[in-house]
């Protein structure tokens, strides 16, 4: 019995010798107690897609980015056929939400992020990596040219150039500072996991250096003074997480210098969080006073030097200066200089953001997609396609039409102009039909000719708005895009999406639509507002749960949940740490 126990133990430790990943599903169920879960790190499943072809047909795609829109094509590309090249100088994706919380150590840099290769590695198809610079577009040639981002190299930095037959520009953008002298030079920004470690040590650098005895009192209220520039959601989001680092950590590990510690927000607007409900805006305002953060709204930056930031009332154009220790510049996003290169190349000059279409195609560029923060949706007019509507509508040619006519376009209709359905819901209308009734007036069985079409959609491209530059639209944008590429044959020959009213035929997608899940802002001292769909606002402890969780599972990787949760619970028990590190 012995001797046969012995050899079961000999094949079984033979086994997990032989296939390594059966000690961590083993583990993983053990712990999970089994379920679905146990397949994170395995592929046990086989493509729903075709056998790849052999690489020298492969259509070449290059994806410019490893930020929320390139990380969720990559995610979501399953289509074998293709031969994925990535380029970024970084070489991991970032959870860009949480970097506020990363600033005070409330979560770590590691805890968000996740190496590209480790996402990548679990596909059924090979994806090439390559971590460089692009610093040229050719979009006549289909090349792009890149630059090692590697500081030390002994035969000098590498260039290479990528072929492609498909293009995935989403460079991101980087921080707008409206050309403000100095902001450059002293101040700090928020993009990036390093930006948010650099904020971290000058912190504790401020409450260090503001500890020596040789330190004068008003040289410890200018170091100990933080200014925020920007009213935004990471603005705002960073003061309250400052304001907790200090008065839940910091105060009690610097008593003697406490009582110098100040916050100042700066806003140019009236308020801050104006994108936000005004009942949000208006708790955040007044939440943040009874925390002792300066909020001075109406206020823009004209200058900063080294220990001083100029400051100018919009309502008097007084000017005034404040010493600080350490500012973050917060201020909305701008055009990289590589993009705005690739702008000029193309024909769109004067604009911040490659134009694309609805289905995330660069304006004039064949096979180039843009999206995310680097890309805005150029949405077609319906007047500039009035008159094709009608004639499409109009297969008799009489020149006028009826509600009849009308009823098997008028799906397309709403599918490739959102407008009209926005300004139906504005007007309070049940229907298309109801816009076209209008402008019959007393005889709602009249033909509607051409020039009473024009009067009843004249006012609808008013409804028009841009995406905003979230992490939601952009992970969205990657999802909707891989999701062209995976059925990309399959739709050339079945194509689903709208008429081509200025052509024959239909569009081969269904345009992009951005679908709102709501927004949170962390307020601090476990508070967080959020605006949810169908303008429902919810404020308080429970939203703040709400936030933990929501965000948790957004995370990219169940490594990465593990991490941050653990942060979660560790600065619960312990606090958050102080080394400069």
């Amino acid at each position: 019995m012995s001797g046969y126990g012995y050899s079961l133990f000999q094949r079984v430790s033979q086994t997990f010798q032989s296939h390594p990943m059966l000690g961590k599903l083993l583990i993983v169920c053990a712990v999970s107690g089994g379920g679905l879960v146990v397949f994170s790190d395995a592929s046990p499943f086989k493509s729903i897609y075709a056998s790849p072809v052999q690489s020298g047909s492969k259509k070449k795609v290059v994806v410019v980015g490893t930020g929320w829109a390139g990380t969720s094509f990559l995610k979501h590309l399953e289509n074998p056929s293709y031969d994925v090249q990535v380029v970024s100088p970084r070489n991991y994706f970032a959870f860009t939400p949480l970097l506020p919380s990363v600033t005070c150590g409330t979560v770590e840099a590691r805890s968000v992020v996740e190496p590209i290769r480790s996402i990548t590695k679990k596909k059924s198809y090979d994806v090439n990596f390559k971590e460089a610079k692009c610093y040229k577009i050719d979009a006549e040639n289909k090349k792009v040219y890149c630059q090692s981002n590697q500081d030390r190299n002994l035969e000098g930095k590498e260039e290479f150039a990528l072929d492609y037959d498909y293009l995935v520009v989403a460079m991101g953008a980087c921080a707008n500072t409206f050309n403000t002298p100095g902001v450059v030079e002293h101040a700090h920004f928020l993009k990036e996991v390093e930006d948010a470690q650099r904020i971290r040590q000058s912190v504790i650098d401020a409450f260090e250096r503001a500890s020596l005895p040789s330190v004068s009192e008003e040289e410890k209220k200018r170091l100990l003074h933080f200014v925020v520039v920007g009213g935004g959601p990471a603005g705002v989001e960073f003061a309250a997480e400052l304001h907790d680092f200090v008065s839940e950590d910091l105060c009690k590990l610097y008593p003697l210098i406490k009582d110098h510690v100040k916050i100042t927000l700066i806003e140019a607007g009236d308020h801050i969080l104006n994108m936000y409900d005004k009942r949000i805006t208006t708790f955040a305002e007044e939440k943040f006073r009874r925390d002792g953060i300066d909020v001075k709204t109406g206020s823009m930056v004209v200058k900063v030097s080294d220990k001083e930031i100029s400051t100018k009332e919009r309502a008097t154009g007084e000017i005034g200066n404040i010493p600080y220790g350490m500012v973050v510049w917060s201020t909305g996003i701008g055009t990289r200089p590589e993009i705005m290169d690739f702008m000029k190349q193309i024909g769109q000059t004067n604009r911040r953001a490659l134009a694309t279409d609805e289905w995330l195609r660069v304006d004039g560029c064949d096979g180039v997609y843009a999206l995310g923060d680097c890309a805005t949706i150029n949405q077609r007019k319906v007047m500039d396609d009035i008159s094709a509507i009608f004639s499409k509508a109009d297969k008799n040619k009489s020149g006028t039409l009826n509600l009849k006519d009308f009823r098997e376009v008028i799906d397309d209709i709403l599918e490739r102009y959102p407008q009209v359905k926005l300004y139906l819901k504005k007007k309070k209308m049940r229907n298309f039909a109801a816009l076209l009734k209008n402008t019959q007036e007393n005889d709602q069985n009249k033909p509607i000719e051409i020039n009473n079409f024009k009067t009843a959609l004249a006012e609808v491209d008013s409804q028009m708005k841009n995406l905003p530059a979230t992490a939601q639209v952009a992970d969205q944008q990657g999802a909707y895009l891989a999701d062209c590429f995976n059925r990309m044959e399959q739709c050339e020959k079945y194509p689903e999406g709208p008429l081509r009213f200025r052509e024959s035929g239909r569009h081969r997608f269904h345009p992009f639509r951005y679908r709102h899940f709501g927004q949170f802002a962390p307020l601090g001292g476990e508070k967080t507002a959020a605006q949810l769909p169908y303008d429902y606002v919810s404020i308080g402890h429970s939203t703040q749960w709400l936030w933990y969780s929501i965000y948790a599972s957004k995370l990219v990787s169940w490594r990465t949940r593990m991490l941050v949760v653990s942060d979660w619970g560790r600065r619960f028990i312990f606090g958050r740490d102080s080394s400069r590190i």
